[in-house]
């Protein structure tokens, strides 16, 4: 009984300790600043790696496998591990877009960008594009999608709010996946709502509250869940309320879903995330992608139309280095964006039927209902996003003759705790919708079948066609 009386003091502590320690954090966030600046800068302008360059003598080659196959698939694991710690302790975007608004014009927020579904237009069009262009193989598409993300958050800081993450807010490509994945955080900062409400009648009395500038403009009063909340400590233990708390990690989908949930986190979820997403990661290894292209490029030949076959395309809008024997026609960087968005449209529309199914058996079909039994695809979702980066880890350790025997077992155990997570996560969701086990259990029937959805796609990507 101690050890559980115990943590919660301790992780309260930690909270403290990060509010006392600003000025440590906001060193660290430019430490990483400069970091960031380095590997998407320098490597842009030296040549690319020949035959003989290695990740341990190579700055491009280094700066890929640092970006890709460690930073970002990490990140996405830290936030189901840690909450938003990434976006509030270390992003250089969010402390470089605050620091360009604390000078900046201080303008109020548009009713333009206050839209819901920029997290998902942001992240579609920048996945997207990110193909188009190769960022995972090149520096230069490196530089012009970060660093032009990146410029964008300085701009919007510079134009609005003050001292405040407008971009992180409204318009960061990953926010609104980032949001999905605290759902699942074992802890948040809790707001004690009574404690909040005493501290006005003391301030009655003299005491004197310090303000907080929260910077992702979360309105602390009424925070409820880790989805928006930055995890920078600069709120913990304002008005004697404010708290860093264990929780259990199914609690905010469970317990939430129906109130938080919307039609674009589904849309995130299904058409972004198991969608897009997958398609991105599809087409390289795709058989399916190289038939149709070849059907098409043959229909072109056969009716002489041979300018989609043209490679003059600039790099920035299809890759283009002929150094390395890697150039996309107008054909290829169209079939790039036609298989992505037909893989999206494939995968998000046949889950959206499976889980009005589920919804179905639940009830009624009710809109919140169906977003909200949509949450527990999280698991899954983020875990595919996890692998597909993760292969390109696994690409540049295979390079430099690293074995790779763990690989496969490591993927299948990856799913198989995804699936299994998302499962439960839909079971204590359909308690709150029904009492009767039959009900449930038929719910649970759809839901199985959309996880047999997701999963061929990786079955196809990481056995399916290797195999072939």
């Amino acid at each position: 009984m101690s050890t559980v009386m115990t943590r919660p003091g301790r992780l309260a502590a930690a909270g403290q300790w990060m509010q006392r320690h600003g000025s440590v954090i906001r060193g660290i966030q430019w430490v990483v600043v400069a970091v960031y600046a380095l590997l998407i800068i320098v490597p842009a302008v030296m040549p690319l790696p020949d035959d003989s360059a290695h990740l341990w003598n190579n700055l491009t080659l280094a700066a890929q496998f640092v970006f890709w196959g460690i930073w970002w698939p990490f990140v996405l694991l830290s936030m189901v591990m840690l909450g938003r710690v990434w976006c509030g302790v270390l992003c250089p975007e969010g402390a470089l877009a605050e620091f360009a608004s604390k000078h900046g014009r201080g303008k109020a927020i548009p009713h333009w960008m206050r839209w819901g579904g920029w997290p998902f237009v942001a992240f579609g069009i920048t996945t997207i594009y990110g193909q188009m262009v190769s960022v995972y193989q090149y520096p230069k598409a490196v530089l012009l999608v970060l660093g032009g993300s990146t410029l964008a958050a300085i701009v919007i800081g510079l134009l609005y709010g003050r001292e405040k993450r407008v971009w992180c807010k409204y318009l960061c490509p990953v926010n609104g996946v980032f949001s999905l994945l605290a759902r699942l955080a074992p802890f948040h900062y809790k707001v004690d709502e009574d404690a909040w409400r005493r501290s006005y009648k003391n301030g009655e009395h003299g005491h004197r509250v310090i303000p907080i500038n929260c910077a992702p403009l979360v309105p602390l009063r009424n925070m409820k869940g880790a989805s928006d909340c930055h995890m920078c400590g600069r709120c913990s233990g304002h008005r004697d309320a404010i708290a860093l708390t264990w929780r259990a990690p199914s609690s905010e989908v469970v317990e939430l879903g129906d109130k938080h949930a919307s039609a674009w986190d589904t849309a995130l979820i299904l058409y972004g995330l198991l969608g897009i997403a997958i398609g991105a990661f599809h087409w390289t290894a795709s058989r399916w992608f190289i038939d149709l292209k070849m059907f098409f490029a043959t229909w072109l030949v056969d009716h002489d139309i041979t300018w989609p076959l043209q490679t003059n395309a600039p790099w920035f809008l299809f890759t283009h280095y002929p150094e390395q024997n890697d150039v996309f026609s107008w054909l290829d960087g169209t079939m790039v964006i036609g298989y992505i968005l037909a893989t999206a449209l494939v995968y998000g529309t046949a889950l959206l039927l499976l889980l009005m199914g589920a919804t179905r058996m639940l009830g009624r079909l009710s809109s919140v209902r169906l977003h909200h039994l949509t949450q527990a695809l999280i698991p899954l979702a983020g875990a595919g996003v996890f692998l597909g980066l993760s292969a390109t880890t696994l690409s540049l350790l295979r390079a430099e003759h690293v074995p790779l025997w763990w690989a496969s077992d490591v993927r299948i155990g990856i799913l198989a705790i995804a699936n299994l997570w998302s499962a439960w996560l839909l079971w204590l969701v359909t308690r709150r919708y029904s009492e009767r086990f039959v009900r449930r259990g038929l719910a649970m029937l759809w839901f199985a079948a959309a996880l047999a959805v997701v999963d061929s796609a990786w079955w196809l990507m990481f056995w399916g066609w290797a195999s072939k």
